[in-house]
């Protein structure tokens, strides 16, 4: 079997050498093997003709095998060069048959760049005999026009595993094909649903992976590493030598600052290699997937996944092993999971329950096929500068400056189109092909366009996504036939990102382009195509499309006109004041006002004044004539898709609607029977809306794609599902939690259904347009907005009014701290076909939509009259560009004129500077200069604005109608920067820069008067005679220039002018149903030559020629409404202020007016208790449509500063309760409404609001009360406010801790202020902190009225002041308690006792089991107890834990003992559930000081440490009250304890050194004590176990925060903090759960479980029954004991004979049984002995965990007596073992060599050694064994430390010899055995191998004969192995016959069989038995005689004798023999012929 390829020339290759030519030569490889041709000197048309024969070794040539053909230039020095590549897949040449095929190849270089250089070859393929080739077609597509559940496509896809498990997305756990139920089928999901769109935020996030071990990696005697990459990092284990099966253990972090939108999308890679030290790594097998997919799994972790490694070039080669990992994604405030070891009993079905990969059998080779076609509105990327420079020189070339081209991305590979040079509608018809393996883990396809450039960097044109789970479905059962493969269009995919209009600098939203962040605007279209064909390798990546595919298509590509018309209602809240504003809309490129390439269309509003509203804000003017705009454009009709779409949307928001409704109800406590009501409501609803039928698609208007048919069919099904499921439900449904989960699992499935990636509609875009600058936008998908016939279809916003925030492009509103919103708008869109445009006519009630002709009249002031201006048209548009006359106008076809041109004033100039304003300041600078040396005089501009625009002398300004001055005369401000005659001084007026002093070189200074005025008028009767005397006028509008802001009354400074006329125009005929959709641009055809003539060279004609109309939308008169906005109170506010509280106001935004609250000094919670009337709002809406679409108001809560702006604290949205008929009895409901700061919450304001209809005839309700502190603020009414109670709340005031410096002093002398509802009350102070923090009388009583309802009660603020000299209260820190429902409770009767003690009511009463987290319950049997002593030398401390645990394997016969177990949680003590954080004496709340701040670091300063209750009182103020709840408290005053601080190990510690290690070491710091055990630190470990015991002395409360810190060690520089944790030890010696000391199970007097309390049982059950039971128990014997009147037993809680003779007297440990157990009954249990998992932090990276400590706190009053012996926990100490090992023979051996005479046979020697030990050992050879016979007798002596309780091996070695410490690591006890073929002069070759667990070994067989490969166990075995396996630590000694083999080709193979003996002795045995190595002295145990080895066996070159006798002699013998004969006889012949002449002559003649 070989192939041969004849290389016989090459042409036009290029030189490379800058002196001469090339030397090229061919390098030709496959299947890993690598041929060259000769080197040919000098030529670049080189002629080789040379045949090069691979051998192929028996392996046959797949279709997917690539020849792989490089042509490099040979250098004599230096690296040879690449010149020119190709390659060819195996498939075409399989395809043509066995003959010889001649080729021609194009080259390529290193880019894939074509170089136009040609290779010749020939191929001769030689297959074995009788071979087939099977070849798949390469045309034939999955999932393409063929129905999923037709013909063979079916069978594909049950093969490439799209029918999958149910459940799973791309991965697939459970490891078979699997099937499921049909139900679990309707679980699965199609598309994106699983995970929320994702932040652009860049935030921490780290990546733990831990490489546990891999199994059946190929290859023989292989050193594999495997190495992790994942984004820019990649990390590497150690190398493990000579093994298949490598154990690392090894746990690697990896850190990032990036957003989480790149993060996920970042894949992880596998690799596993075969390190090798003189060349580069060998790989062998990779697995990859993205990190989001980690994320998404539960607990963001893979926890103990096997991974199927495999080769992702070599598709068809099966697994290359598998590797064992763990893996977390962890975010801030993410807990990390536990890399826990499997444990032994689930370590037979690790692999199969546990196996990682794609959804089917096996990964199959697939194409990803996209057929590329044509791209539209592609925008301009480059400069003109180049076609300026043409233009010129007269060239009139115009070209489109883009020069495009496509990339596709899939699973980190990507192919590109390409170029297409200036061209913004490129045409491609290629198609782009990658090659992955189906089913792929990676979960989106990126697409990109690029503009290519020459010189610098590509730019980024756009970029889109296509989640691979919204074009493809697993299916859930074989024969469900609802699976399909990745499908996608023909479909245009719309691009976005930053706005169109080129640039020639950065605008700061570039990135916009590359997919991060919201795209702004829209920049193109690409008709593309997907498919996956499964089995396909691409043979190019890039083809051209045949001209059928090109013309299939255009059935794609049909339009239909569709409009778009908007119809702004208002516009406020506007930011831009100093500039006129207008609104641009639009739909893809259609209705751009800024791209010059588009004709005009009525996209925009017209430009208008923002105006004041009289508070704050800025709206616009509109009044009665709402701009409208309309957008023509063409699509293609997909309303069949959009249309489902919506139908999916609406039958969503109902029924999560209906769920808040029922959850409402179920919260507000609605009785049973009601509430079962609303949910069978709920599910008929449901069942009603899922039988609604999916639109039609029309054959005429419609075209559906494979993807439209598949989801069709997948949404048909799910609804069906639900109709079913949910008729079942409302049948059977008995509870109402389980019948809404339920629901909930419809809504998910819903929402899964609400997907359209086919949505080739781009979305519609409403720009805000200043100074032709984009501003702000607000982006909304067309389908929201689309018109359909049935409601069902129609999109939720279509026609309806609605209510937009603007917002600023990019990142600019987080970046400049700018939180305004940029406007708000109230509209109304329709978007539909333009035969349904009559539609949107008929929404229009409030008015008449009339259609303007509009142009402006221009003049200028020339010598003080008016004349045409010199710079624009006299008649012209709004900008003044293109001309306009009148009498040019001409009305379009199917329209008329309606009445004469008019004049149409501006409304927005009716609105001077001032109005709004009742006070107002008039202000003008007078501006001086001079020349060096000279005196100040006037300057050439006198009088100017603060801007230095020209202003009127401040003697000439007028005083306006309507308004009196308020001061006498003008007056210098001196109230800046001024000098004492208020002039400020610069060098230039132009520069600015003005300071106070005067200088030398100042040549200009100004000075600003100012003057006050007052307004006498009402603003309404101010604004309606502006606008009177603007319609008397002739409605002109002034400014000094056109480019300035107009105004309406002239000036002196005023130079132009200009007013608007107006003409409208009716359809012809108006009572056609599309009249009004006639297009309606005008055409000026008799103007176009002298149009074109005037304009420049560089405009287009199109603009000249073609305007577009004004659209209004005329209303009727107005409806007056009044608004009554009830702001009661705040709670929970961002802190605006250093000291931590704000002065916060709330500013209320209505229509286009706002007002605003009174301020509330100093607090977070106000209580404002203030109603704001907004009076004549007027609205152009039906009042009945303006009852269920009410307009949003506003409102935004503000922190009042004394100097500068007030600063923002957030933004809520809520809609008025509107009231058609005041006298209606309907009162609003006063709710709580969430406050936003950006995503940052921000508090909660508790109001209502009211929206009257102000009719004629009907009286308004009357005002509310007026407050009596102000009489002008009214008050929230009686009806609205919540009602009040007489409550009482105690107050235990404790004390304070860890408080921090305060203006560089120490907090000494703290006292606390309560304050809820405006009452406070406030604490003593505390003398002296350092001594005691506790406050001497520590509770207070308020007698308050509250809100009766908890949802209205405010919240209590808790402030700390310290009280300093001269009494100075600065505050210090504050704490806001949200809520006091927590601490309500009953008040005590009357009747209770004085002494009586209340325990503090928890928020949960619920009680958790006793159970850990990890105890793992053994069943108790009657087997007769062991002995005590016979495993007592390995049960210690460990023990215990390990038992609970469940490591069973590491706690030896520890529970057989009859010992008890400890709890270990896995979490902090405190976190524990049952014990509710130890806060049933007191609450810590964490004071804070300064702002609220997103992203800086914590502003917490301190801890008040209390607790409340809350009850309430009689009604009557004379009634007595209750006793009081808070009393006999403990003492107050510091207590001493001796503290004990058991580590017990660190878990998974962030690693500190370059060499991904650690040193860790434990500090333990509690006040000014410290302990560490530095000089014990744990060398390079991440897991390292400590087994310390630390004590400190204390006293609480002082020193009652206890830092447990790891740290790293260092030899040189600081010590670096791994990571802490914090206890509250004085929060566990308050509880009640007694968390000082944990109670064990038995009480043991000796032992390992010795007690260790200060207390004896007895004593600790009594204190418990004197606090919590009033009474003390009653021993009525040792064995009985009474408490409360019931008797326990001492048999009722040990039924057994106890098997050990530790315990205790009887009475002690009845007590021990009852604390254990009753008050756990109680709801009060005591802690239990106990270890505790805290979680470690570093404040570097605050919020991610940095590892996990295990450990346990006990705390010793010493007021109690002294403490108890310590618990013993230091580590196992590993013991010292030899293993003995004698290899007698092998048998069977692999003959692998063939010697000089032709004979089989090996040179056989063995080689072992203990994994992870490198010495290793070697028997001598046993030389040519002809039949696999070795023979030895042979001894290894490998002495090892070893641990039996844990069956871990103790490797202690420096990693490098630079190394300072050794790394100790645990590994299994493997012995590995290897048979090798020695060579002297080749390397050796390797035979086979066996490698072997010490502690479950397989066992030995006698006979060579029984050996075979059956003795091992094998991972693949289905429900484990049936080796028996023995442990030789317990048979001590084992002899007979073990097999080797070797997995070279990935299966094992048997290559012999070693028959040996291993024998285990300990340290002391070996002493007194020692042996020597090989049969070294002493040689004995047994002694070892030297082996009785063949005559045969010897090394030739040594001992030739031996050579000739046994070698040569012994198959040559005859051959010699009868070479000897041979001569004898030739010589005999010789001599006769010699002497037979002389003799014949003698004879002739008688001679003798």
């Amino acid at each position: 079997m070989s192939l041969e390829v004849e290389v016989a020339n090459a042409s036009n290759l290029p030189n490379l050498e800058t002196v001469g030519k090339i030397d090229p030569y061919v390098k030709i490889t496959i299947q890993g093997l690598t041929k060259k041709t000769t080197v040919v000197k000098g030529e670049l048309n080189p002629n080789w003709n040379e045949k090069l024969v691979f051998d192929l070794k028996g392996q046959q040539i797949r279709e997917q095998d690539e020849l792989v053909i490089l042509i490099n230039d040979w250098e004599r020095l230096g690296r040879n060069r690449l010149v020119g590549r190709t390659s060819l897949v195996m498939r075409d040449v399989l395809k043509s048959g066995f003959g010889q095929q001649r080729l021609s190849l194009s080259l390529f270089d290193a880019n894939q760049r074509p170089l136009g250089a040609i290779l010749n070859i020939s191929i001769l393929y030689n297959p074995p005999p009788g071979s087939e080739i099977n070849v798949q077609p390469v045309g034939r597509e999955i999932g393409g026009n063929q129905g999923a559940g037709e013909g063979d496509a079916t069978a594909d896809l049950v093969d490439a595993g799209v029918t999958g498990d149910a459940g799973t997305d791309q991965l697939d756990a459970s490891g078979g094909t699997g099937g499921g139920q049909k139900r679990a089928a309707r679980r699965t999901k199609v598309g994106p649903g699983a995970r929320e769109p994702l932040s652009t935020k860049p935030q921490d996030f780290q990546l733990r992976v831990k490489i546990i071990e891999a199994r059946q990696l190929p290859g023989a005697n292989i050193s594999p590493v495997c190495r992790i990459i994942c984004h820019t990092q990649t990390k590497q284990t150690t190398i493990q030598k000579s093994t298949n099966a490598p154990c690392w253990n090894e746990i690697f972090f990896f850190n990032f600052v990036i957003s989480p939108a790149e993060l996920f999308e970042k894949p992880v890679i596998f690799g596993i290699f075969n390190s090798r030290q003189l060349r580069s790594d060998a790989f062998i097998g990779s697995f990859k997937f993205d990190v989001g997919l980690i994320y998404d799994e539960p607990r963001h972790s893979f926890i103990n996944k096997w991974l199927l490694l495999c080769d992702p070039e070599d598709t068809m080669a099966g697994h290359k092993g598998y590797l064992k990992i763990c893996a977390t994604l962890l975010g801030p405030g993410d807990d990390a999971p536990t890399f826990i070891p499997m444990k032994m009993s689930e370590a037979e079905d690790d692999v199969e329950s546990n196996l990682l990969r794609p959804s089917g059998v096996i990964l199959r080779p697939a194409t990803l096929r996209l057929k590329l076609y044509h791209a539209e509105d592609i925008p301009r990327m480059d400069s003109d500068f180049i076609q300026g420079v043409k233009r010129v020189f007269g060239s009139d070339d115009r070209k489109e400056l883009v020069d495009p081209y496509f990339v596709f991305s899939f699973a980190g590979r990507e192919t590109k189109s390409k170029i297409i040079y200036n061209c913004e509608h490129p045409e491609w018809n290629q198609e782009l092909r990658l090659a992955i393996r189906f089913p792929s883990m990676c979960e989106r396809i990126k697409f990109q366009i690029f503009d290519w450039d020459r010189l610098t960097q590509h730019d980024c044109v756009g970029t889109e996504f296509l989640n691979m789970a919204k074009i493809s479905r697993v299916g859930g059962d074989i024969n469900d036939g609802d699976g399909f493969l990745p499908t996608f269009g023909p479909c245009f995919v719309n691009f976005y990102g930053a706005p169109r209009e080129y640039s020639e600098f950065a605008t700061g939203h570039e990135e916009l382009n590359t997919g991060k962040g919201d795209g702004v605007a829209y920049r193109g279209r690409v008709l593309v195509e997907v498919q996956t064909v499964v089995g396909e390798v691409p043979l190019t990546p890039v083809e051209d499309l045949l001209i059928d595919d090109v013309l299939r298509v255009q059935k794609f590509l049909r339009r239909r006109k569709y409009k778009l018309h908007t119809a702004f209602m208002g516009a406020s809240m506007i930011s831009k004041v100093d500039s006129a504003v207008e609104f641009e809309v639009s739909l893809g490129n259609y209705g751009n006002k800024l791209d010059e390439s588009l004709p005009p269309s009525a996209c925009t509003t017209q430009p208008t004044n923002a105006v004041f509203d009289g508070s704050y804000y800025y709206f616009l003017p509109w009044a009665e004539r709402k701009p409208c705009v309309v957008i023509d454009s063409h699509w293609e009709d997909i309303s069949f898709r959009l249309e489902a779409l919506n139908l999916l949307i609406g039958i969503t928001d109902r029924l999560e609607a209906n769920i808040a409704n029922v959850r409402l109800a179920q919260k507000g406590n609605m009785p049973l029977p009601d509430l079962a009501q609303c949910l069978i409501s709920l599910l008929d609803s449901l069942i009603i809306d899922c039988r609604k039928p999916l639109p039609d698609v029309l054959e005429d208007f419609h075209m559906q794609n494979e993807l439209d048919l598949q989801l069709r069919q997948f949404r048909l099904t799910e609804l069906r599902y639900i109709v079913e499921e949910a008729t079942k439900l409302r049948e059977t449904a008995t509870n109402i939690d389980e019948a809404l989960a339920e629901v909930e699992n419809y809504l998910a499935s819903l929402k899964n259904l609400t997907i359209e990636p086919q949505n080739s509609i781009p979305d519609i875009i409403v720009w805000m347009i200043a100074d032709d600058k984009r501003v702000a936008y607000y982006r909304v998908p067309a389908h929201l907005l689309l018109w359909s016939k049935n409601p069902d279809y129609r999109g939720k916003y279509c026609g309806k009014r609605d209510t937009i925030f603007l917002k600023y492009p990019g990142n600019k509103a987080e970046r400049e701290n700018r939180w305004e919103v940029p406007a708000l708008l109230r509209l109304k869109i329709w978007f539909g076909l333009a035969k349904d445009e009559h539609e949107w006519h008929k929404m229009q009630t409030e008015g008449e939509l009339a259609v303007f002709a509009e142009t402006y009249e221009n003049q200028a002031s020339i010598l003080g009259k008016w004349k045409s201006p010199p710079s624009r048209p006299d008649w012209s548009d709004s900008t003044g560009k293109v001309a306009l006359k009148k009498e040019d106008f001409k009305p379009p076809a199917g329209w008329r004129w309606d009445g004469e041109w008019y004049v149409s004033p501006e409304l927005s100039m009716v609105y001077e500077k001032d109005t709004g304003h009742s006070r107002f300041m008039e202000d003008v600078y007078e501006c001086q200069s001079r020349l060096p040396g000279t005196n100040w005089n006037a300057s050439s501009i006198p009088w100017t604005d603060v801007k230095g625009d020209a202003a009127t002398a401040r003697k000439e300004i007028e005083l306006p109608e309507g308004w009196n001055w308020e001061d006498p005369d003008w007056q210098v401000d001196l109230n800046r920067a001024v000098d004492e005659y208020g002039w400020e001084y610069t060098v230039e007026a132009t520069l600015g820069g003005y300071g106070p002093v005067e200088r030398n070189y100042h040549m200009c200074r100004r000075r600003r008067w100012v003057r006050m005025r007052n307004l006498l008028t009402s603003v309404k009767t101010q604004t309606d005679l502006a606008r009177r005397d603007i319609l008397t006028t002739e409605g002109w509008e002034y400014a000094p220039l056109f480019s300035m802001k107009f105004h309406h009354r002239e000036r002196k400074m005023d130079l132009v002018r200009r007013r608007r006329w107006h003409r409208k125009m009716v359809p012809e005929d108006e009572k056609k149903k599309d009249a009004a959709a006639q297009p309606c641009f005008f055409s000026f055809a008799a103007k176009l030559e002298e149009s074109t003539k005037e304009k420049k060279d560089d405009e287009d004609p199109m603009k000249a020629v073609t305007a577009a109309p004004r659209l209004f939308l005329v209303c009727k008169k107005p409806n007056q409404y009044q608004m009554r906005a009830y702001i009661f109170q705040g709670r929970d506010l961002l802190a605006g202020d250093s000291s931590g509280l704000s002065d916060p106001f709330a500013r209320v935004v209505f229509m286009n007016q706002s007002q605003a609250t009174e301020k509330v000094d100093k607090t977070l919670c106000p209580t404002w208790d203030q109603t704001l009337i907004f009076e004549s709002v007027d609205i152009y809406s039906d009042p009945r449509i303006l009852a269920d679409y009410p307009p949003e108001i506003v409102i935004e809560v503000f922190d009042h500063d004394a100097f500068g702006a007030a600063e923002f604290l957030g933004r809520t949205r809520v809609r008025p309760m509107v009231i058609l008929d005041p006298s209606a009895p309907k009162q609003p409901m006063l709710q709580w409404y969430e406050v936003k700061k950006g995503k940052q919450s921000g508090g909660e304001l508790l109001m209502a609001f009211e929206l009257f209809l102000i009719a004629d005839g009907k009286e308004l309700p009357f005002q509310p009360p007026r407050n009596p502190r102000n009489n002008k603020i009214f008050m929230v009414p009686n009806g609205i406010r919540p009602q009040m109670t007489r409550t009482a709340i105690e107050v235990m005031c404790w004390g304070v801790r860890n408080m921090k410096r305060f203006q560089l002093a120490n907090v000494t002398s703290p006292s606390v202020e309560f304050e809820v509802g405006g009452q406070v009350v406030q604490s003593k102070v505390i003398r002296n902190t350092g001594r005691n923090p506790n406050f001497d009388e520590p509770v207070l009583f308020f007698d308050i009225l509250m809100p009766k309802e908890e949802l209205y009660a405010p919240p209590l603020n808790i402030k700390v002041r310290d009280n300093r000299q001269f009494g100075r209260k600065p505050l210090v820190g504050v704490f806001v308690v949200k809520s006091l429902e927590l601490f309500r409770c009953s008040p005590l009767p009357m009747d209770a006792e004085e002494d009586e003690i209340t325990s503090i009511p928890n928020a949960s009463t619920a009680r958790a089991s006793r159970g850990g987290d990890h105890v793992v319950d053994i069943r108790s049997d009657d087997k007769a107890p062991l002995p005590i002593d016979l495993w007592e030398e390995d049960i210690d401390w460990w023990s215990k834990f390990y038992a609970s645990v469940g490591e069973l394997d590491k706690c030896r016969q520890y529970l057989e003992l009859g010992y008890d177990k400890i709890q270990v949680y896995e979490s902090e003590l405190e976190k524990v559930p049952e014990f509710n954080e130890f806060s049933d004496f007191c609450h810590t709340f964490s004071l804070v000081r300064g702002k609220n701040i997103e992203d800086e670091e914590s502003s917490q300063i301190g801890e008040f440490k209390g607790t409340f209750r809350v009850y309430q009182l009689p009604g009557d103020p004379s009634a007595p009250l209750p006793p009081r709840i808070l009393k006999n408290l403990p003492p107050s005053g510091p207590i001493e304890c001796v503290v004990r601080v058991y580590v017990v190990r660190a878990i998974e510690l962030q690693p500190k050194d370059p060499s991904g290690l650690a040193d860790p070491y434990i500090l333990i710091k509690a006040g000014k004590s410290k302990v560490h055990n530095r000089n014990e630190y744990v060398p390079n470990s991440l897991n390292p176990v400590f087994g310390r015991m630390f004590e400190v002395k204390v006293s609480l409360p002082i020193e009652k925060d206890l830092f447990i810190r790891v740290k790293d060690y260092d030899v040189v520089g600081a010590d670096d903090t791994v990571g802490e944790t914090i206890i509250d030890l004085e929060n566990r010696y308050l509880t009640k759960y007694r968390a000082t000391v944990g109670l064990p199970q038995t009480y043991c007097e000796s032992g390992l479980c010795l007690w260790r309390d200060s207390q004896k049982p007895t004593d600790i059950l009594k204190n418990f029954c004197e606090t919590h039971l009033r009474s003390s128990p009653v021993f009525v014997d040792d064995n009985t004991v009474r408490i409360n009147g019931r008797a326990y037993t001492l048999s009722e809680y040990e039924t057994k004979k106890p098997v050990h003779s530790n315990l205790g007297p009887a009475n002690e440990r009845l007590a021990l049984h009852v604390l254990n157990n009753v008050p756990a009954t109680m709801g009060t249990p005591l802690v239990p002995e106990h270890v505790e998992t805290r979680k470690l932090y570093n404040p570097l990276q605050p919020g991610i965990e940095q590892g996990k400590l295990q450990m346990w706190v006990d705390i010793f009053p010493t007021t109690i007596g002294l403490p108890g012996p310590p618990v013993d926990i230091k580590s196992r100490k590993p013991k010292k073992f030899e293993l003995r090992v004698i290899i007698w023979n092998t048998k069977d051996v692999i003959l692998d060599e063939t010697s000089i005479t032709g004979e089989r046979m090996s040179d056989i020697y063995v080689k072992g050694w203990i994994r992870g030990i490198d010495e290793k050992q070697e028997t001598d050879v046993h030389y040519r064994s002809l039949d696999g016979e070795g023979n030895f007798n042979w001894r290894f002596v490998f002495p090892m430390d070893y641990v039996p309780a844990e069956q871990s091996l103790i490797i202690k070695k420096k990693e490098h010899f630079w190394s300072l410490d050794e790394t100790e690591r645990k590994i299994p006890p493997v012995v590995i055995f290897q048979v090798w073929d020695n060579d002297k002069f080749n390397p050796d070759d390797f035979l086979g191998a066996v490698e072997m667990n010490l502690e479950s070994m397989p066992q030995p067989v006698r006979m060579s004969e029984k050996c075979s490969l059956d003795q091992l166990p094998n991972i693949q075995r289905s429900g484990g192995s049936d080796v028996k396996l023995v442990s030789l630590f317990e048979q001590k000694r084992l002899k007979g016959f073990w097999p080797v083999y070797s997995d070279a080709g990935g299966v094992r193979q048997l290559t012999g069989k070693v028959e040996m003996e291993l024998e285990l002795v300990t340290e002391t045995e070996a002493a007194e038995k020692p042996v020597g190595r090989a049969r070294d002295s002493p040689n004995q145990h047994p002694k070892l005689d030297p082996p009785q080895r063949p005559d045969t066996s010897f090394l030739w070159f040594t001992s030739p004798w031996k050579t000739c006798k046994f070698i040569v002699w012994r198959r040559f013998r005859w051959y010699f023999i009868g070479a000897v004969i041979l001569i004898l006889i030739i010589l005999f012949i010789i001599l006769f012929f010699y002497a037979i002449p002389g003799t014949a002559v003698r004879k002739m003649f008688g001679i003798k």
